[in-house]
C-alpha cells in the first residue's frame, strides 16, 4: 500500500491524557503527538470524581489540532481509557453526574457485604475477576446501599471509553475489553452476568449490548464534525477500549514465554492465554481474567505501579523542592541498596495525604530503616516494585501449572511497554529482581494499540499478528539482561515476610 492513511487516538489515562495521530504507510506507523492535557480527581463534598466535560473537551481540541493541519485521509478515530469506572445516561441520553473515580471511599466495606449474599468462590467462578474495592460491581453495589437516586433514574451505563465513543458516534456499547474489567462479565461465556446482577438488586439493564474489539461502532456524528473540523463520517472504532487491553495489543513478539508488564501509575503484569483460567490457585492468589483482542485472555494481576513516585514527587513539590525524574532516579542509583522495603499494595498507599510519611511509617511498622532523602524514598520504591514483579512472575508459572498449562514452558521474558519502560533504573532492576530479559517498547503503546486495532477494524491490515509485526517494525526495542547480584534473594526473602 502505498498511500499514507491517518488515524486519530485518544489515550486518556488516570493522571493525563493525549490525542495522538497514527500515520501507516503500509509498512510501518508513525506517531505524532497533536496534544496533552492533565487528569485526575476532582474533590466535592468529600467525594471523588473525574471532570468528565474538562476530558471531552480536550479530546475535541486534540482533533480539532489534527483539522487545522494538512494531513492524509483520515481513516478512524479510537479512544482507550483507564478501566472499572462509567458515567450513567438518562432515558434521553444525557449524562446524570459526573463520573465517581475509583479511588472514592463509597465502595469501602462493599466487597464483605457483596459477599454476603454471593459467596466469594462463587462470585469467582462466575467471573474470573480478581477482588479489588474499586471494581465496578462494588461501586453499583455501593450505590444502592447508600440508596443513590442517579442509579434508579439510569437508563444506560455506560464505561469511560465507551462514554466518548457515544458522544463520538452517537451509539451506546460495551466493548468487550472495558466491559471485563467490571465483574459483572461471565469470564466463560463473555456475557453480561444477568443473574447475578439480579441476586444483588442490580439493574442488569442498563447494560449495553456488547462488541468485540476492532468494530467500527459508527460514524462521526455531524455536530462533533462541525465543532472539530474532523471530517463527517469518518470511522468511530471501538478498539480495545481498556488501556491495558490496547497496551498488550500493540506488544511486539508477545509468545508463550513472555509476560507482559504495561507499567505506568499502575503496573499491569500477566500472560496471554486462549481461555480464562479459573480455580483455586487464582482465587488464592487473587489473580484476574480480562478480556483480550483477538479472542484472548489477559491473565493478571494489578498492581500499584509508578503511583508512589508521582505522589510522593508532589509532596516534595507541596514542600517546596522541585525535582527532575532524571534527577530523582540518579539520586536513587546512588542510594544504599536493599535498606527498606515495602508492599506497593497495602492498604497504606491508597490515598495517603502524604506519600513519603507513609512510605516511612510503613517502614517504622515493619521494623526496618526510614527511607530519609529523595533518593533513598525512591530506591525503595523501585526495588520493592522489582520484588513484587518477581513475586507475580513467579505466581504466574504456579498458575499455569495448576491448570495444566506448561507444557514445559517457562517464562523467560518480561515485555515493558508504557510510559514506565522509559524508567531504565526500574527496568534493570525488574530483569535483577526477577532474573529474566527485559524487553522494552513501544512507550505509547495504549495510544499505538487504539491505532493499530483501527488499521484492523478498517481493512488496512488483516490481523493482530500482522499489526504486531509492523509495530516492531516501526519502533526501537531496548534489552537489559539481568545481572547477578546475591543482594535480590535475600531481598526477596524479606519482601515475602513483608507482605505475609
Amino acid at each position: 500500500m502505498s498511500a499514507t492513511v491517518d488515524f486519530l487516538a485518544a489515550d486518556l489515562g488516570a493522571s493525563n491524557g493525549r490525542v495522538l495521530l497514527g500515520k501507516w504507510d503500509g509498512t510501518r506507523f508513525a506517531l505524532e503527538d497533536l496534544h496533552r492535557f492533565q487528569n485526575g480527581p476532582v474533590t466535592v463534598l468529600g467525594r471523588l470524581y473525574w471532570d468528565v466535560l474538562s476530558l471531552w473537551s480536550e479530546v475535541k481540541a486534540g482533533m480539532a489540532r489534527y483539522a487545522a493541519a494538512p494531513h492524509g485521509a483520515l481513516a478512524g478515530i479510537g479512544i482507550d481509557t483507564w478501566g472499572v469506572d462509567f458515567g450513567l445516561l438518562d432515558r434521553a441520553g444525557r449524562l446524570l453526574g459526573n463520573p465517581v473515580h475509583y479511588r472514592d471511599a463509597r465502595t469501602s466495606g462493599m466487597i464483605e457485604r457483596v459477599f454476603s449474599v454471593v459467596p466469594k468462590a462463587e462470585l469467582f467462578d462466575l467471573t474470573g475477576i480478581q477482588f479489588l474495592e474499586l471494581n465496578t460491581l462494588f461501586q453499583l453495589y455501593s450505590m444502592r446501599a447508600l440508596d443513590d437516586p442517579q442509579l434508579d433514574s439510569a437508563r444506560t451505563l455506560l464505561l469511560m471509553p465507551d462514554l466518548f465513543h457515544y458522544w463520538l458516534s452517537g451509539e451506546q456499547v460495551a466493548e468487550y475489553t472495558i466491559a471485563s474489567t467490571t465483574q459483572m462479565l461471565l469470564a466463560r461465556d463473555r456475557r453480561w452476568a444477568t443473574k447475578l446482577l439480579d441476586r444483588l438488586d442490580l439493574p442488569a439493564g442498563l447494560l449495553p449490548r456488547i462488541v468485540q474489539p476492532g468494530t467500527v461502532v459508527g460514524p462521526l456524528l455531524a455536530q462533533v464534525a462541525e465543532e472539530t473540523g474532523v471530517p463527517a463520517g469518518t470511522p468511530v472504532v471501538a478498539s480495545a477500549g481498556h488501556d491495558t487491553g490496547s497496551a498488550v495489543a500493540a506488544i511486539p513478539g508477545l509468545d508463550e514465554r513472555s509476560v507482559y508488564l504495561s507499567s505506568g501509575t499502575w503496573s499491569l503484569m500477566g500472560i496471554e492465554v486462549p481461555e480464562p483460567i479459573i480455580n483455586a490457585k487464582m482465587l488464592e492468589l487473587n489473580f484476574t481474567n480480562e478480556g483480550g483482542v483477538d479472542g484472548t485472555i489477559r491473565l493478571l494481576k494489578n498492581i500499584s505501579g509508578l503511583w508512589l513516585l508521582q505522589e510522593s514527587r508532589r509532596q516534595w513539590e507541596r514542600e517546596g523542592h522541585t525535582f527532575t525524574w532524571e534527577g530523582l532516579l540518579a539520586e536513587a542509583q546512588k542510594a544504599t541498596p536493599f535498606r527498606s522495603i515495602i508492599n506497593s499494595d497495602a492498604p497504606d498507599f491508597n490515598t495517603p495525604p502524604a506519600m513519603v510519611d507513609a512510605i516511612r511509617a510503613f517502614c517504622r511498622r515493619t521494623n526496618q530503616p526510614e527511607p530519609q532523602t529523595p533518593g533513598e524514598v525512591v530506591r525503595c520504591c523501585l526495588e520493592s516494585l522489582a520484588l513484587r514483579y518477581r513475586w507475580v512472575v513467579e505466581a504466574l508459572e504456579e498458575i499455569l501449572t495448576s491448570a495444566g498449562r506448561t507444557g514445559g514452558r517457562h517464562l523467560d521474558t518480561i515485555r515493558v511497554v508504557g510510559g514506565g519502560s522509559q524508567n531504565r533504573l526500574l527496568n534493570q532492576f525488574t530483569a535483577d529482581a526477577c532474573g529474566r530479559t527485559v524487553v522494552t517498547g513501544p512507550v505509547e503503546a495504549a495510544a499505538m494499540g487504539v491505532i493499530m486495532m483501527q488499521a484492523v477494524a478498517t481493512g488496512h491490515l488483516s490481523s493482530v499478528a500482522d499489526g504486531r509485526a509492523a509495530i516492531a517494525a516501526s519502533i526501537r526495542q531496548e534489552v537489559f539482561e539481568p545481572q547477578p547480584h546475591p543482594g535480590w534473594d535475600e531481598a526477596y526473602a524479606r519482601f515475602l515476610r513483608v507482605i505475609g
